[in-house]
């Protein structure tokens, strides 16, 4: 484990890779339905473009994730960060529809190294700093998403391929701090032996899936990213058609989020999680989701969105930050990178699908369908949850401290 200096240095290091990576990504959202008009793309062709990002990244994720076990994370990041560099790079020269898919299949496949950022954070941390340090790290994902839109936004005033190239740029100033800066953390005795199971398997899914702690945290995962998948992709929509939003107004709204999640990931999760621990947070944290879902199914103004969103963020906040935090402390050190890859890799499925399911529920339901769906799902979910993070947690995620 590395000494104080060391790690205040290794999470600003990581900090600042993780912000660079996902401000590269948030970019190009705003400017891809219209980059990809250019070249004769309908709303279908686009949908599917976004899709295919996370697609990728679903395939990506637990093949990264599993490699760093094996032959450390230093490699893993630089590799896929030089080929994210080229895939940005490729987007904006892509003279056809073609190279636009090919380029976004390639950098969602290798953006699924957002495993090995954050087996990461279990290398250098001890266990009670754990959440801390996915705070951090979460933080800058919630930064890096709330910029990257705007600077996207700005550069495509020249052009939506200029929004391309800005990110090939944020890439390649995160891989020059990745090859000098950032030190190997799993040391060699650490590793995974090469030859003692498959990179990546549905076997290999399913065993981790029935493991007693951490396939109740792998299934938690998957179901809170259905519904909150299900916001976040439909939101514009909801914004455009049921309150009459401008598109500036709805990146407002979700700037808004975005800033609210980064301040309780960064300042608050680790000093709750000390008071009530882990499991207890965990829980709250879906039930507190159903409630802003089913509350935002209901919103109808400005205002009364605007009061929805701050128990949705505090929700969603706790939840992203201590979901990887508890899978670090049930995995061992050798396996740490292969379930953060399945963690987001289920994470990375239900963004595959939430777009269009999303969409569907809306037009045939209207506005309240995708927030009472997603608040029944979570409800659905909660006896389960309460069953593995109330009445039978594992240790590590009973409270550390009592006031």
């Amino acid at each position: 484990m590395a000494d104080l200096s060391d790690k205040k240095k290794q999470f600003g290091i990581l900090f600042l890779v993780t912000f660079l990576n996902l401000m590269g990504f948030g970019i190009v959202i705003p400017i891809l339905p219209f980059y990809a008009a250019e070249y004769g793309a309908g709303p279908a062709a686009a949908g599917l473009l976004i899709g295919s990002y996370a697609a990728a990244q679903f395939a990506g994720a637990p093949l990264f994730g599993r490699l760093s076990d094996r032959r450390g994370r230093r490699p893993l990041l630089i590799y896929t960060t030089v080929f994210i560099v080229i895939g940005n790079t490729a987007f904006g020269l892509a003279g056809s529809l073609v190279l636009l898919f090919a380029s976004r299949i390639l950098t969602g496949f290798m953006n699924g190294n957002i495993s090995v950022a954050q087996a990461f954070i279990r290398d250098i941390t001890e266990e009670n700093e754990r959440a801390k340090g996915y705070g951090i790290l979460g933080a800058a994902f919630g930064l890096g998403l709330v910029a990257g839109p705007a600077l996207g936004g700005f550069l495509s005033t020249w052009g939506y391929s200029m929004a391309a190239y800005g990110a090939a740029v944020l890439s390649f100033l995160s891989l020059i701090a990745i090859y000098f800066f950032l030190p190997e953390t799993l040391p060699q005795k650490s590793r995974l032996n090469r030859t003692a199971a498959p990179v990546f398997s549905l076997t290999a899914l399913r065993a981790a899936l029935n493991r007693p702690y951490a396939g109740a945290i792998l299934k938690t995962r998957f179901f809170f990213s259905i519904s909150f998948s299900i916001f976040a992709t439909v939101f514009a929509l909801y914004t455009e058609y049921g309150l009459a939003l401008s598109a500036q107004t709805t990146a407002l709204l979700l700037a808004y989020v975005g800033i609210l999640m980064v301040l309780i990931q960064g300042f608050l999760v680790d000093k709750m999680a000390v008071i009530f621990g882990e499991g207890k947070l965990l829980f709250y944290s879906i039930f507190l989701m159903a409630v802003s879902l089913f509350g935002w199914a209901f919103s109808h103004s400005i205002v009364s969105l605007l009061l929805v969103l701050i128990p949705l963020a505090l929700a969603g906040g706790i939840f992203n930050t201590l979901i990887n935090s508890s899978l670090s402390k049930v995995a061992n050190e050798n396996e740490t990178g292969g379930l953060m890859g399945i963690s987001a890799a289920l994470e990375s499925l239900t963004r595959i699908a939430a777009p269009s399911f999303g969409g569907y529920l809306l037009a045939e339901l209207g506005l309240w369908g995708p927030g009472i769906f997603g608040a029944l799902v979570l409800a659905l979910f909660i006896p389960y949850a309460y069953s593995h993070f109330i009445k039978n947690p594992h240790p590590a995620l009973r409270k550390i401290k009592e006031i």
